[in-house]
This record gives structure tokens, C-alpha cells and sequence, in this order.
């Protein structure tokens, strides 16, 4: 019953993560009765980000320029490489302000589920970057699921020869938890994972 344009609106704002067929219904509704205030700018905002938007060429980081503003930051450590297996995870971890290394974004984490092999990641990048020089440290920042699990030791494994030490970050109970909430999963890296107080 719709018009056309509207049928592709939905169909395309239902591709978006998180939006299924309902939600990108009331979307779409919400966009075009709102044309001014929502539809136009959100038009607006996707073209720019369509013409400015660019991959790092030398982290994976989404930015305007290239190299991106974490790459081109000299008060950064560069002695310090965070592998993520993604984007979202790197601005994650940068809505913290809490690391101050740099990055190397993989593009996704190994899964022989989903066909995704070492070729599939942005791997040969990490390796010369390393041996490059100057890297002593790399931070392995995936995900606690196996997919993640083994795509850090993969990366283990293959860091050793370089002679850089390989870190994790620490799994366990998060701030606030309540043990008896928590998977046996977590207990059990929480434990493992202890430290003297």
C-alpha cells in the first residue's frame, strides 16, 4: 500500500543492525513526517560521511583523514599496538581515555563458522607494522567468546618470533556485578585471573 520510495526506505533503514522490518517501519515513519528536522539532515550526514569518511590506511580506524587523528597523534605511545577486532571496539576502548597506545584494527575475528580465515583479517599490515621496530608491547583487546578466544592465540602464536610482548586484556566480574548473577564462564576467568590486593 506503501509508495515505492517508502518501501525502499524501510527496506534499506531494515539492513541497518538493530532495526528489523517494525522498527525500520516506525523509522521510516518518523523520518518522513519530521522531513525538516530529521530526513534532511540525516540526508545531509549520510552524503558527508559517504564523501569524507575513509579506512586508515595504517590502523583500520574510520576517520576523515588518512592517516587518522590517533595515527597522526604524537603524544600517543607508539611502543604500545592495541589489536581490535573492529572499529565499534576501538572507540570503545577511546571513550575511556584510558589507553593512550595506538591501534591496529583486524576487521573481524577468525570463525571457521563463517568462512573467516586468517586471509579474511587485516593481518599483513599488523606484521610489517611490527617489524617495522619500535613496537614493544601488543595488546590483545577481543572479544571473551571463542571466535575471540582463538583468534588471540592465533595472533599468540604468531607474535612470538617477534620478540614483543603479547598481552590480554583482563576477563571477570565487572564493576558493579553481582556474583550471583554471572556465567560460570566469567566466575571462572575471574579466578583464574585473580590478583594479590
Amino acid at each position: 500500500m506503501a509508495a515505492p520510495e517508502i518501501d525502499r526506505l524501510i527496506q534499506v533503514l531494515s539492513r541497518l543492525p538493530g532495526l528489523g522490518p517494525r522498527s525500520a517501519r516506525r523509522a521510516a515513519l518518523s523520518l518522513i513526517k519530521r522531513k525538516e528536522s530529521a530526513l534532511l539532515p540525516l540526508i545531509d550526514a549520510l552524503q558527508g560521511a559517504a564523501d569524507h569518511v575513509r579506512t586508515c590506511s595504517a590502523c583500520g580506524n574510520l576517520d576523515a583523514t588518512d592517516p587518522c587523528g590517533i595515527c597522526r597523534d604524537e603524544r600517543r605511545d607508539a611502543a604500545i599496538l592495541c589489536v581490535v577486532a573492529d572499529v565499534a571496539d576501538l572507540w570503545a576502548l577511546e571513550r575511556t581515555a584510558a589507553y593512550r597506545g595506538r591501534y591496529h584494527v583486524l576487521g573481524g575475528v577468525l570463525s571457521a563458522l563463517d568462512g573467516i580465515g586468517p586471509e579474511q583479517l587485516n593481518l599483513g599490515p599488523l606484521f610489517r607494522r611490527i617489524e617495522a621496530g619500535g613496537v614493544t608491547e601488543v595488546v590483545l583487546a577481543l572479544g571473551a567468546t571463542v571466535d575471540g578466544q582463538t583468534t588471540a592465540h592465533f595472533l599468540s602464536d604468531r607474535l612470538q618470533p617477534f620478540g614483543v610482548t603479547v598481552s590480554r586484556l583482563a576477563h571477570g566480574v565487572p564493576v558493579g556485578g553481582e556474583l550471583d548473577y554471572l556465567d560460570d564462564g566469567t566466575l571462572i576467568q575471574a579466578l583464574q585471573a585473580r590478583q594479590s590486593v
